[in-house]
């Protein structure tokens, strides 16, 4: 299995930036909730990048725009970003909702969810 990790933000250059002047100036509108779980404004929270390096499950991260580009189909039912999505084959199927992310306190959270649902 692999987890699809979509986030809510751009790809481009300019849209990082604006994500990371975003989250510094106002972090509770900040509209990525996978994005503030697991980067700071600048660099990856080092927890889950512990996390993420030491499991052997295969992770894979888009950004909303680089996902409905990549997996685009008249299939593919609409989401609500960010989301997980696992994959098996070519079968995507929701892992964790938009709505799940959101109730996440913190990186420890979103290990513990993604632990308790493989």
């Amino acid at each position: 299995m692999k987890l699809i990790f979509v986030y809510n933000a751009s790809h481009t250059r300019a849209g990082s930036l604006l994500a990371s002047a975003h989250k510094f100036f106002s972090p509770n509108t900040y509209r990525c909730d996978l994005c503030s779980l697991t980067f700071g404004v600048f660099f990856e929270n080092r927890r889950w990048r512990a996390f993420r390096k030491s499991t052997d499950l295969e992770m894979v991260f888009l950004h909303k725009d680089q996902f409905l580009k990549q997996y685009k189909s008249k299939w593919l039912p609409r989401y609500d970003f960010p989301v997980v999505l696992s994959q098996e084959k070519d079968v995507l199927e929701l892992f964790l909702s938009s709505a799940d992310i959101a109730n996440i306190k913190d990186a420890e959270g979103l290990i513990g969810a993604i632990q308790s649902a493989i």
